[in-house]
């Protein structure tokens, strides 16, 4: 597998990005082009093919949003351990000073570099491509969804 770093971290899933999400555009496209206003029963039967449409779009959008609000919530374990195992101390009062993104961002940097980067997002209010830019020895994430 390729080394991680800033310009290649982005993950995309081919089957959901390229496949799924597209093809229930299109039908959602497809139904509201051939919604039929002529008569009630058509509006209905239109109406109906709609909100089915509306519900396909909906399954894979919210689907991918379970797993990325999941892999968050392991993100900010992962990072609280880390913490911990390099200084001995909780993670929870940085926490409270560090948006989610940033705390994401975080964990590109390898463990000699996190400490300091984490005073320095802190201190300077770095957003999170700021942090990846900073990080040096980037700590690729294999695993994630």
């Amino acid at each position: 597998m390729k080394k991680q770093n800033f310009s290649n971290h982005a993950r995309y899933y081919p089957l959901h990005h390229f496949v799924l999400t597209p093809l229930t555009l299109i039908y959602l496209g497809w139904t509201i082009s051939k919604m039929d206003f002529s008569t009630s029963e058509s509006l209905y039967s239109s109406l109906y093919f709609l909100l089915g449409a509306i519900i396909l779009v909906l399954l894979p959008l919210l689907s991918r949003i379970y797993a990325l609000k999941n892999q968050n919530r392991i993100i900010l374990m992962e990072m609280r351990q880390r913490y911990f195992h390099l200084t001995g101390q909780s993670f929870y009062p940085l926490e409270d000073q560090l948006k989610l993104g940033q705390i994401i961002a975080l964990r590109f940097a390898s463990d000699p570099e996190l400490i300091d980067l984490i005073e320095k997002a802190i201190s300077q209010k770095l957003t999170a491509k700021e942090i990846k830019l900073q990080v040096k020895d980037w700590r690729g994430d294999y695993r994630r969804v």
